[in-house]
Parts: C-alpha cells; sequence; structure tokens
C-alpha cells in the first residue's frame, strides 16, 4: 500500500511541495563556498606580497572582505529559510540566487592577481591587476563621470528619437497600404545599411558632431523598431478589427486600441534590438568627432597607453547598457503586465 500511495498522483504534489525547499539549501552551500572564495582571494591579496609597489591594494582587500560578508550573509539566509520552510512560492530568485556567480567572480578574481599582480605572466602595461582598476575609479573617477554623463545624454536623444520614428513608421506601414507603398522600399533600401556607413555624411551634412551622432544613433534604432513594429501591427489577428468595426470602432481607434496593443511584444523586441544597434554606434561616433563620452575616453586611454583607464572604461560601458537593459525589461514587464501568463519571455 505505501508502493500505491507514492507511486499514486496524490503523491506528486507532496514531492513539489518538498523540491523549494531542498534548492535554497543548495543554493546556500554555493554562497557559503563563495564566502570561502573571497576569503581566500582576501588572503592572496594580503599575505602573497606583490612583485610591484601597486596603489589602493588595501582597498582591493575591503573590498573581498565585504563580498565575504555578502556571500556568507546569503548563505545563512538561504539556509534558515531551506530549515524553517519559509520559500513557499518556488525556488530562490532575484538576489537569492548570486551564489554561484560570486564564487565563480571570487575564483576569477583571485586567479586574476594571480597572473597580473603576483607572477606578472602577463605583459605590461596591457594587462593590469584589480588594483589598477580600483585606482582609476579613486583618481580619475571626474573625468570618468563626465563621460558616463556625455554618453548617456547622446544616447538617450538619439534612442528616443529613433524609436519614435521607428514606432511611427513601422505603424504606418503596418496599417496603410498606401504608405507602405512608399515607405517599404525605402526602408528595404536604407535600413540594412549600417549606420556607420554614413559617417562621412552625417559629419558633412550637420552642423556639429553632436548632432551628426544623434542622427546615426537614431538610424541604428530606428530600422528594427520600424520593422518589429511594421511585422506586429500586420501580423493582428482580422477577427479582432471585425469584432471592433461590429461595435462601431473607427479607424483611430482600430490603430491605438487594437493594432498598437496588439503589436507591443514586437514593438518591445525591436526597442532590446535598437538599444544594442544605437549602443556600439554611440562609441564609434564617439571616437570619430564628439569631444566627451566613453568613446572618446578609451581612445584617449589608448593613446596614452593607460589600459588601466580603458579597462575600466569597458567595465563602466558593460555596465551602463546592462543597466539600461534592465530598465527596459522593467519597463515591458509593467506596459505588458495585462498580457502577463499569455506570453513567454
Amino acid at each position: 500500500m505505501s508502493t500505491q500511495a507514492e507511486a499514486s498522483p496524490g503523491a506528486l504534489p507532496d514531492a513539489a511541495q518538498r523540491r523549494p525547499f531542498r534548492r535554497p539549501g543548495a543554493h546556500g552551500v554555493t554562497g557559503a563556498l563563495a564566502a570561502l572564495g573571497w576569503l581566500g582571494a582576501a588572503l592572496v591579496t594580503r599575505v602573497w606580497p606583490s612583485l610591484d609597489d601597486w596603489p589602493h591594494t588595501d582597498a582591493l582587500l575591503a573590498l573581498e572582505l565585504l563580498l565575504a560578508l555578502l556571500s556568507l550573509a546569503l548563505a545563512l539566509t538561504l539556509t534558515l529559510a531551506a530549515r524553517t520552510r519559509r520559500v513557499q512560492a518556488g525556488p530562490p530568485r532575484g538576489w537569492l540566487t548570486l551564489g554561484p556567480w560570486l564564487l565563480a567572480l571570487a575564483l576569477g578574481v583571485s586567479a586574476w592577481e594571480i597572473v597580473t599582480a603576483k607572477l606578472e605572466w602577463l605583459p605590461r602595461p596591457f594587462f593590469a591587476p584589480p588594483e589598477a582598476l580600483i585606482a582609476v575609479f579613486f583618481d580619475d573617477y571626474a573625468r570618468l563621470a563626465s563621460s558616463v554623463a556625455h554618453s548617456f545624454g547622446l544616447l538617450a536623444y538619439g534612442y528616443a528619437l529613433g524609436a519614435l520614428t521607428g514606432f511611427v513608421v513601422g505603424v504606418s506601414i503596418g496599417w496603410s497600404r498606401a504608405v507602405g507603398y512608399w515607405l517599404h522600399p525605402l526602408l528595404r533600401l536604407v535600413g540594412p545599411l549600417p549606420a556607420t556607413a554614413w559617417l562621412p555624411l552625417a559629419f558633412f551634412f550637420f552642423p556639429s558632431s553632436f548632432s551628426a551622432s544623434v542622427f546615426l544613433i537614431a538610424l541604428a534604432s530606428a530600422f528594427p523598431v520600424a520593422v518589429l513594429t511594421w511585422s506586429g501591427v500586420a501580423g493582428v489577428n482580422p477577427a479582432f478589427y471585425d469584432v471592433a468595426r461590429t461595435l462601431g470602432a473607427r479607424p483611430g481607434f482600430l490603430i491605438l486600441r487594437v493594432a498598437i496593443p496588439a503589436a507591443l511584444p514586437s514593438v518591445f523586441v525591436g526597442l532590446f534590438m535598437g538599444l544594442g544597434a544605437s549602443f556600439s554606434v554611440l562609441i564609434v561616433a564617439e571616437m570619430m568627432g564628439v569631444k566627451a563620452g566613453l568613446g572618446w575616453y578609451l581612445q584617449w586611454a589608448q593613446g596614452w597607453a593607460a589600459y588601466s583607464n580603458m579597462y575600466a572604461g569597458l567595465l563602466v560601458m558593460a555596465l551602463m547598457c546592462s543597466g539600461l537593459i534592465t530598465l527596459l525589461f522593467r519597463v515591458r514587464d509593467r506596459v505588458l503586465g495585462w498580457q502577463k501568463g499569455l506570453l513567454k519571455w
């Protein structure tokens, strides 16, 4: 009887209920390993002498000890959740799943410190230890912050203009055959060309490097938004329009209340693609003509062989792009909240 009870469908929910409580414990073990990893990294930094006198070694040591404490706190939280069964909604999410990443980062930072500062297996000045990057953030934070502000402003102008233009063009082509007759060939002709190919003409026709850069970023982001918005509007189920017309809907209502909401998932895919394209064009445009920004900062650091500054700029650039993508995800989840459960992202 006990075997039949265990094999019966009624026994499955109990097993499914027990599984989430084991997973926090597993993540807790990983968090504890991450704490040990960061403690090991701190010992490497403190005990193993470097071949050169690098500044801000104490700052690196303090950062490693702080991450060890955070990893230990994560491990204790997940272990307590596993024992007291406080995690009721399933496996851990969000920051509770950072244990494996914290462990991988601890091992990576330790290896980076060993092959650069401790053994100098990688040639200088092309490769710098973690202390050198921390020194950049301490000593050159003003120039780096100014570059981030300039890049963000330029990207915001160009991306907003391109996304709005692409959205309007995509809705117009998807809704009107007459508009599509004229704009569709132009979109197919101009859109696939890389935005950087227009760089010489942009700097010739526009009065300033800033306006030329805004145009290039807008051009890079407009094409994917226009194509995917057009695809989303054209792919709306005709039955939706028929039902709305039966209830007396006019063309304006059909566009604003039927076509655009149904096409929003495709629109956001275009926005994500446009953001990546515009970010790459941003860096190229800043390297060519703009006198500030992250692209300019990378070129300046490379010209002076300040590779630590270059790596710090790349890190800030990656964090900036990742943050903007995360923000766009949040906006998408808020705008498409009414479609929750219908779409898989």
